[in-house]
């Protein structure tokens, strides 16, 4: 059963009615059982905890989910967050979207799957062009598993000290273990940038390595997402390291086509030729699709108009390109 720092993790939690540590170390405790081949009281620890997830919900149903706040030099490195957005909020890939069931089914199966001597998927790292989704998926999967999403700050661990960078990734790694989480890097070519680049110097190399060797001693229940828009400078040895690879693209017609109209077609005229706009919105991103239809329902509302037509959405899209092109 439970070791006394867990027993005494557990006490401590529950008095200081923090919630979220309570469930994490509860199921630390589980996944112990787990690999010890205790599965069925393995799963009967998960069962428990997940209905007193659901309990804790309905009592609070106006009340905010608590949420355990990073302490200390921890609060510089990580903002914390509990989203709820679901994989159905998404408009994805056929292919990205199994891959993300996948990931979900496994984790919520952990407890059996680990009993097997098997280990679910939960170090990932995603590619793709900026606003395809990346840091949406992250949210997703917190929201999805009723998991707090750790976002780590580059501007706190990245310093230019040698050695700090490291101990500040350390820190993380620790509390991967001490609160079971999503822990997103974002923009992670800052990280893992290839040891060979002209501009390379050594304490890039040596965060670099103590991410790798942190990474792949990682036995923590958090899920690690490692997410860049620049694939192609990443060192090799990182690809890895990782369960999974998972590629983000730019939406092609359809997908923007399910975009627009899942957002404007409530208030858009009839005859909206949603396949001759998307034929004009190529090239832009998800994130760009949003807030071109952001712009499109705000005008509305300003203007106390009921209905937008097809020429108001093709406006906002071409701004929205203009905007794009200035920016690469």
């Amino acid at each position: 059963m439970a070791n006394a720092n867990q027993l005494k993790a557990l006490l401590k939690s529950h008095l200081e009615g923090d919630d979220s540590r309570f469930y994490s170390v509860a199921m630390q405790v589980a996944a112990h059982e787990a690999k010890r081949g205790h599965g069925k009281l393995a799963e009967e620890l998960r069962t428990l905890v997940d209905q007193a997830k659901a309990s804790r919900v309905i009592e609070s149903k106006s009340k905010a989910v608590p949420i355990s706040k990073p302490r200390g030099e921890l609060a510089n490195l990580l903002s914390v967050s509990y989203p709820k957005a679901r994989l159905g909020d998404m408009v994805l890939s056929s292919d990205l979207t199994k891959q993300l069931e996948r990931i979900i089914r496994e984790q919520r199966h952990a407890a059996e799957i680990l009993s097997h001597g098997l280990s679910p998927r939960r170090k990932l790292l995603l590619v793709g062009p900026p606003g395809t989704g990346k840091t949406m998926t992250a949210s997703v999967l917190a929201g999805e598993l009723g998991l707090p999403l750790f976002q780590v700050r580059l501007d706190g661990l990245i310093t230019k000290f040698m050695g700090e960078t490291a101990a500040k990734l350390r820190q993380i790694f620790e509390s991967t273990h001490q609160a079971r989480g999503v822990y997103f890097f974002d923009e992670f070519d800052a990280i893992g940038s290839q040891r060979g680049l002209a501009n390379d110097v050594g304490e890039v190399r040596r965060i670099l390595n103590s991410f790798l060797q942190m990474i792949e001693q990682d036995d923590s229940h958090s899920i690690i997402i490692g997410a860049t828009n620049h694939p192609d400078i990443l060192d090799n040895a990182l690809f890895r390291r990782f369960d999974d690879l998972l590629h983000y693209e730019l939406p092609d017609e359809v997908h923007i086509a399910s975009v627009l109209k899942s957002r404007l077609s409530r208030i858009a005229i009839k005859n909206t030729s949603w396949k001759r706009l998307s034929n004009k919105a190529i090239g832009l991103s998800y994130a760009e699709l949003s807030r071109a239809a952001d712009e499109v329902l705000k005008t509305a509302l300003i203007e106390r108009a009921e209905k937008i037509s097809e020429k108001d959405i093709t406006l906002a899209l071409e701004e929205r390109r203009k905007l794009s092109i200035r920016l690469t």
